[in-house]
């Protein structure tokens, strides 16, 4: 049987084992068949756990005939800490802020009564942890237009995200993106919540409609898909807690 048309140009696989190794220099190497791959700014694949070398080695032992990056998303997440958090810390740390200016948990319906009472108690209980936490006071509006957050609590996000090393800037930058919640974001990193339930919260208005009137096949799909990422999230915060 021949390959599916959309690996036919990607890289075959060219190792038989893909394991985690020994920390060395306080990090620890993915290993194929002894040796470390290479970013694409061709520095080498370590990470600051063993559990997480171990995340990102089980991707490479996943992939069968090719290697299929789309099918890799710890290992494009390391990559990107590798090459770009180290160079660009505060122009992530920005971004993430950026985020909490517009967070997703701050747009309140002002109808249907359940979906407002849904929210004020789900996506409130999420900016409770946040400033109790970390000391984030995210003031909540009612409708989709845009309203500026108090400087001083942005200026207090960045800050947190800075003190973050580059592989947990990662995640929260790229949780923050997917969530559209800087909160949620740091919500998965500290456990809080599971990737599953931060997904369910930043759709929650969609679920709600979806229980009313039902949803398409379409977005049962893109709501699976959006599922695995956020489980990946949780997998990475999770082996770096360790």
């Amino acid at each position: 049987m021949s390959d599916k048309p959309d690996l036919i140009d990607k890289p075959r696989r060219f190792y038989k084992a893909a394991t985690a190794g020994e920390a060395k220099d306080g990090a620890f190497p993915v290993l194929l068949d002894g040796r470390t791959p290479k970013s694409p700014q061709k520095k080498p694949l370590a990470l600051p756990t063993l559990a997480l070398a171990q995340l990102v080695a089980a991707e490479w032992e996943a992939q069968e005939k090719v290697i299929d990056s789309t099918a890799m998303p710890a290992t494009r997440l390391a990559f990107t800490a590798i090459d770009r958090i180290a160079e660009t810390r505060a122009e992530v740390a920005r971004e993430v802020a950026a985020y909490a200016g517009s967070d997703l948990l701050c747009y309140r319906a002002d109808n249907p009564t359940p979906l407002v009472e849904r929210q004020d108690r789900e996506w409130g209980a999420m900016l409770d942890w946040a400033k109790a936490e970390h000391g984030l006071a995210l003031q909540p509006v009612t409708g989709i237009i845009h309203a500026p957050q108090p400087p001083a609590t942005l200026a207090a996000v960045e800050a947190l995200a800075l003190t973050l090393d580059d592989f947990s800037l990662a995640g929260v930058a790229y949780a923050a993106g997917l969530l559209g919640s800087t909160v949620l974001a740091l919500a998965v990193r500290a456990g809080r919540v599971t990737g599953q339930k931060a997904m369910d919260l930043s759709r929650l208005d969609e679920i709600f409609q979806a229980e009313h009137w039902g949803q398409d096949q379409e977005a049962v799909d893109r709501a699976a898909a959006l599922a695995v990422e956020a489980a990946v999230l949780e997998r990475w915060f999770a082996a770096l807690r360790r």
